[in-house]
């Protein structure tokens, strides 16, 4: 006779899984992805996996043997007051993705990536932006200690024209016209600079006196001296010449991140021993920073608050009224019935 009933059910065992910590699978995942992903979405993985590392260390996870579908939900609890929903189920498909690595090396049991549940995306949600106040404090601080820095003429384009970083990446120096301030934007396919949108994207953006005073200054002084490989020359340039896409988002990363523009560390970080503030190339993994895209929602809707026609903002930034509505519009409908009042507020 045992001591066990019926109803009872032994522990589950997983005897051919082989020890595996979560810094060991989270290293062996990376590389194993490295051939197949794109530089920044393996720096996104590296981001959400890491994420997901320190949660188990701070748990007392030492063995990814241990880690079971309950394991990931308690991590989503943890962790999703910080997001929004989207990012949530991003940051979750992610870790799944790691999960099943792990259990086709026997590190995880057999099954368990199966049951994590991602919660619902919604296709409509706004993801983050970059802020007004805080785009303040960025380029109040670059004008004041890097005056005319490449950081500084290109954050102050961004925020002031919410062109994509392609865009950015696409220009030359003879598209600043300094003296009429004003830029062309040119569809040049065939040098390797093609706009998102083709020919239709081409366009005069008008500058601020400002704004084309720092861009002017920036050439002038710091731009390198140098053409790419069509012999055209680059607005923003680095030392070889016309700057990769990839390059001017770490950039904007380096730039967005609080600590490096004077505003401290809301995650209560030491510079000193942060990674991200540390290497300009890590910068992707501070947990405030953003990249191009949000910078470009957060421009967009400063120009809506400012009472911008919805129309001007539409050509001024290339995208379709409807498209700027759904997916780049932060303001929120109490904002829009206040600013329709004062166009109202006289008939």
């Amino acid at each position: 006779m045992t001591d066990a009933t019926p109803n009872q059910t032994a522990p589950t065992h997983h005897p051919t899984l082989e020890p595996l910590s979560p810094a060991e699978g989270r290293s062996l995942y990376l590389e194993s992805r490295s051939d197949e992903l794109a530089d920044r979405s393996l720096e996104l993985h590296e981001k959400h996996i890491t994420s997901f590392v320190t949660w188990c260390r701070e748990n007392g996870i030492e063995n990814m043997n241990e880690v079971t579908a309950r394991s990931v939900h308690e991590y989503r609890l943890s962790i999703r007051e910080g997001f929004a929903q989207s990012t949530l189920s991003i940051y979750l498909s992610t870790v799944r993705q790691f999960v099943r690595f792990c259990e086709s090396i026997d590190g995880v049991g057999g099954g368990v990536a199966e049951k994590i549940v991602l919660p619902d995306r919604d296709r409509t949600a706004r993801s983050e932006t970059l802020e007004a106040d805080d785009a303040t404090a960025i380029l109040s601080y670059l004008r004041k200690y890097h005056y005319g820095s490449r950081t500084h003429a290109l954050m102050a384009l961004l925020w002031h024209t919410g062109i994509r970083t392609g865009t950015v990446q696409a220009l030359d120096v003879s598209d600043h016209q300094h003296e009429r301030e004003r830029l062309r934007v040119r569809h040049r396919p065939e040098t390797d600079t093609p706009l998102k949108n083709g020919e239709n994207a081409e366009r005069y953006i008008a500058l601020s006196a400002e704004v084309s005073e720092i861009l002017a200054d920036y050439v002038s002084e710091v731009r390198h001296s140098v053409t790419d490989e069509y012999d055209r020359e680059p607005l923003f340039t680095s030392k070889g010449g016309r700057p990769s896409k990839n390059t001017i988002r770490r950039n904007i990363y380096a730039a967005t991140r609080p600590c490096s523009t004077g505003r401290g560390c809301p995650h209560n970080r030491d510079p000193d021993t942060c990674e991200a503030a540390g290497r300009t190339n890590a910068a992707s993994k501070c947990l405030s920073t953003v990249s191009g895209h949000p910078v470009r929602r957060g421009a967009i809707t400063h120009h809506l608050r400012q009472d911008v026609p919805e129309k001007v903002v539409s050509d001024r930034m290339n995208v379709s009224q409807s498209i700027l509505e759904r997916h780049y519009d932060q303001r929120t409908e109490d904002e829009k019935t206040e600013q329709r009042r004062q166009f109202l507020s006289n008939i």
